[in-house]
Order: C-alpha cells, then sequence, then structure tokens
C-alpha cells in the first residue's frame, strides 16, 4: 500500500465557526509530512480527527484502508501520538507513566520492560526514569511524552507541536529519532507546527493549512514553484519610510515587502523581477544601500506570499 493515510473531504464546523473547509490529502508509506499553518489555522483539529478524538461533520480518514470512523480500534492500534498538550501523570515516575501506557499499547512482561529500556535510552531519560515527572523541565517532559508515543512501536507517529517550549537539546533528541525512526523503520510522521524552519529542516512533502482552508501541498520545491515566488532580496538602507516600501512594492516581479528590524525583505517571482530596477528605483528615492543580497525563498517567506501573512501573527 503505497498511500498509507487519506483525509478525504474533512469539514468541521463548532457552531457556526467553518474550522476545516473540504479537508483532503494523501501521505505516502515513510513519508515525513509536515502539517503547518499558524495558530488556529485548524491543524490540532484535523489531528484530533484523525485519531479519533474529534467526530467531523463531513468526510472520512483512512490509514492502513480503516476508517477512523467506522473501524476505530484498528485504525488507532497504527497510531503513536506526541500530543499538543502534555499527557502525562504529574505525581508518577517516568517508569511508572511508561508502564502504565505500555499496558495500555497491550504490551507485558518482558517485552514492556525491552520497550521501556528503549524508549528512555533513546529520548535520553534513562537516568531519570525513577524521578517523579513533576520534576522534570519542560523539555525533559516532552520527551517524556514522545518516549509514550512510540513505546508499540507505531506504523503511524503523529506529532503536534512537539516542540513548544523546549530547551534545544531535546529539540534536537526530537529531531534526530524522527529521522532515526523513519530511515530505519519507514515509519510514516505527520509533524505539525507553526515553526516553518522546523518542517523545511526535516519534511519531505508539506501541506499548508490557514483558517481551515489549504492553501498549498506538495514537496517544498513544488510549494515554492506554486507560489510563483522563488527568491528573496534582503536590503539595508540608510533611510525607511513607509512611502518607500510602497514604492518597492511597485516594481514588476515584487510579489510581496516587509521591513524586518531595519532590514527589507523582498519577495520576488525571478521570471519577472530585474535587479536593475530595484537599484534604479534605490536610486530615484536617493537612498543609500549599505547591505544588498539575494537568496533563495524560505517556506516561511513563501507562506508570506501566498497568504499574506507571516506564519506566527
Amino acid at each position: 500500500m503505497d498511500n498509507v493515510i487519506k483525509v478525504c473531504n474533512i469539514t468541521k464546523r463548532f457552531n457556526d465557526k467553518l474550522v476545516l473547509d473540504n479537508i483532503s490529502f494523501e501521505v505516502k508509506k515513510g513519508d515525513i509530512f509536515g502539517f503547518i499553518g499558524p495558530n488556529g489555522a485548524g491543524k490540532s483539529t484535523l489531528i484530533n480527527i484523525m485519531t479519533g478524538l474529534l467526530t467531523p461533520n463531513s468526510g472520512d480518514i483512512k490509514l492502513y484502508g480503516h476508517s477512523i470512523l467506522k473501524e476505530p480500534v484498528e485504525a488507532k492500534k497504527l497510531i503513536g501520538l506526541v500530543p499538543q498538550e502534555l499527557a502525562l501523570m504529574e505525581t508518577f515516575s517516568a517508569l511508572d507513566n511508561l508502564m502504565y501506557f505500555g499496558a495500555f499499547y497491550g504490551l507485558h512482561g518482558k517485552k514492556l520492560r525491552q520497550r521501556i529500556d528503549e524508549v528512555l535510552e533513546v529520548t535520553g531519560l534513562s537516568e531519570r526514569k525513577n524521578d517523579k515527572v513533576k520534576k522534570f523541565s519542560g523539555g525533559m517532559k516532552r520527551r517524556l511524552n514522545l518516549a509514550i508515543a512510540i513505546i508499540h512501536n507505531p506504523e503511524i507517529l503523529i506529532m503536534d507541536e512537539p516542540t513548544v517550549g523546549v530547551d534545544p537539546q531535546s529539540r534536537n533528541c526530537i529531531f534526530e529519532y524522527i529521522r532515526k525512526v523513519n530511515k530505519e523503520q519507514n515509519t510514516t510522521i505527520i509533524y505539525t507546527s507553526h515553526y516553518m524552519e522546523e518542517v523545511e529542516l526535516i519534511c519531505k512533502d508539506i501541506f499548508i493549512l490557514d483558517s481551515g482552508k489549504e492553501v498549498a501541498r506538495g514537496s517544498k520545491h513544488e510549494i515554492k514553484t506554486l507560489s510563483n515566488m522563488n527568491g528573496t532580496v534582503q536590503l539595508k538602507v540608510d533611510s525607511v519610510d513607509d512611502r518607500f516600501i510602497l514604492s518597492l512594492q511597485k516594481i514588476e516581479g515584487v510579489r510581496n515587502v516587509f521591513l524586518e528590524d531595519d532590514v527589507i525583505k523582498i519577495l520576488v517571482d525571478e521570471w519577472k523581477f530585474q535587479i536593475k530596477d530595484l537599484l534604479d528605483k534605490v536610486a530615484e528615492e536617493n537612498k543609500k544601500i549599505i547591505d544588498f543580497k539575494k537568496n533563495e525563498a524560505s517556506l516561511e517567506e513563501v507562506f508570506l506570499s501566498l497568504t499574506g501573512k507571516k506564519l506566527r501573527d
């Protein structure tokens, strides 16, 4: 089976508010699939539907052919979930948490003890296994959350904002595990985040969601192509005002302009944009160039081009 996750026409409303609007996509086995959008875009709602915690108003999701609506037990067996909100028993030790959740997944005896040792090792928590969770840092709690999600070797690992509030060591630990389990076990991973740089670093294919609607989907290259934008110019001049920013936006091939600290970032369509036009405009406005460079567009900048706003607005 090539496409192991099929999201089919999912629509969800909360009272009169449309949270997900006819969302569809497929994920191939062994993919690391980035599901991205700003806070409130509908990412967590879709994850909750995918894991059977919410029911859609219409549509269905199939995991390895099992409908989450019609065959929830079979579908859920395939999933390991790292939720956005920590799901831990704070007054228990890390070991006790893993014993409890491992048994919940149907593991017992020697197999359970073996898996506990393995997940503690991979998440760097072996030496703290007997400590109560309430003594853990935020990053350690996130790592324990991951250990619980993977204890049963799931076919599909769903990670909902797994690095929010974590330290660099824990973030790196999470990234290393994702790469390892994907490479060695061909585990399919859904990774949701509003940190675009994380998605660009680890994901193969991407779905961009904004206000409950599909904005774009495909590989990183395909999304950049869809945006008709594959470059950015960073410009620093001696003085900046609103009139100058507006004048830059009128240059042919310029898709958007925004000011970040004292650097002007210009998102461009390289088929139409000419650097000479920019330099002529700077001269016309009597500005002095302090710094100038041209780069390939990042996914963060592509998101801005497609939606007209920054990801973390």
